[in-house]
């Protein structure tokens, strides 16, 4: 990142040196190629299977049929059908949201969500900006903001704008991760790790907290916590090729060689061409076709 992140309190950073592969391994969480953020949801919610069936989109089809000028109606579909990957049809029930209601920050915010996930982040910008000046205390308009200034690689921005979603809404799990993510890339990992256990807290069950918090643990030579949460994060989430990978060196520094290999090899069924999954696997002594025990 362009700038360090400044800390939120004086702790000094762990001084134990993270090491090349932990170091990629990181770097690849950051880049987002394995980590979905989108995922991290409160379980109080509805399912998204259920959110997003035919049987519920047809009832909110119907609910404008009876109220063409409801302007929350289409913001309600168009959300659910964001989520169902409907990006076109999403983005049309949010601007006909705005049309009938100009002053509807919300609707703003969901469409600089379509924005933001479909790369038009200036487009994204301009609707979180909008958003924000129409309710200057609506998180998500924050929490979206950031995640674009992340994208940009603005990151003293960005964490401006997770510290203001955090302070409007303490239950943002989303929030807390992104803002880890920032620390992590400042080595800043006690700060990480205190926003992972954060939105982990408030999101048990979800692979992505526990996997980035592992890479802190790794980075700050704390192996068998690293491995303890990735016990957990392949157990919520099995085909997460990134958790074995990682859980693969924490079991390899620990000096179990059968779970190295194993969660290594996990890791080369889910992606067969990952090479440092393969050479992790053959560092621990893995043979092709041999079973090993993972738990």
């Amino acid at each position: 990142m362009a700038s360090p992140v400044s800390r939120r309190g004086s702790g000094a950073s762990h001084p134990y040196p993270c090491g090349p592969l932990c170091a990629a391994l990181i770097a690849v969480a950051l880049a987002g190629c394995s980590i979905n953020l989108g995922s991290l949801t409160s379980s109080s919610e509805p399912e998204p299977a259920e959110l997003t069936s035919p049987t519920n989109i047809a009832s909110l089809s119907e609910t404008i049929k009876n109220n063409p000028n409801d302007p929350q109606a289409y913001n309600m579909r168009g959300s659910v059908l964001a989520q169902a990957g409907k990006t076109d049809e999403a983005l049309a029930d949010f601007n006909k949201a705005i049309s009938l209601d100009p002053n509807s920050g919300q609707a703003y915010a969901n469409r600089g969500l379509i924005y933001r996930q479909t790369r038009h982040l200036d487009q994204a910008m301009a609707d979180y900006e909008h958003a924000i000046s129409l309710d200057a205390g609506y998180a998500p308009a924050y929490l979206g903001r950031g995640m674009v200034y992340k994208a940009r690689n603005q990151p003293q921005e960005a964490l401006a704008d997770f510290n203001k979603a955090i302070t409007l809404a303490p239950d943002n799990a989303e929030a807390y991760y992104n803002r880890g993510l920032l620390y992590q890339a400042e080595k800043q990992h006690q700060e990480a790790i205190d926003d992972f256990t954060a939105a982990n807290g408030l999101v048990p069950q979800q692979a992505e907290p526990l996997l980035a918090r592992a890479l802190s643990y790794l980075a700050t030579d704390r192996a068998k916590k690293a491995a303890a949460d990735l016990d957990e994060a392949v157990q919520d989430d099995p085909q997460n090729a990134q958790a074995w990978l990682t859980r693969g060196l924490a079991y390899e520094r620990l000096g179990d060689k059968t779970k190295a290999a194993g969660s290594y090899g996990r890791a080369i069924n889910l992606r067969p061409r990952d090479e440092v999954a393969r050479n992790g696997f053959s560092r621990v002594g893995g043979k092709p076709g041999q079973s090993y025990d993972t738990f």
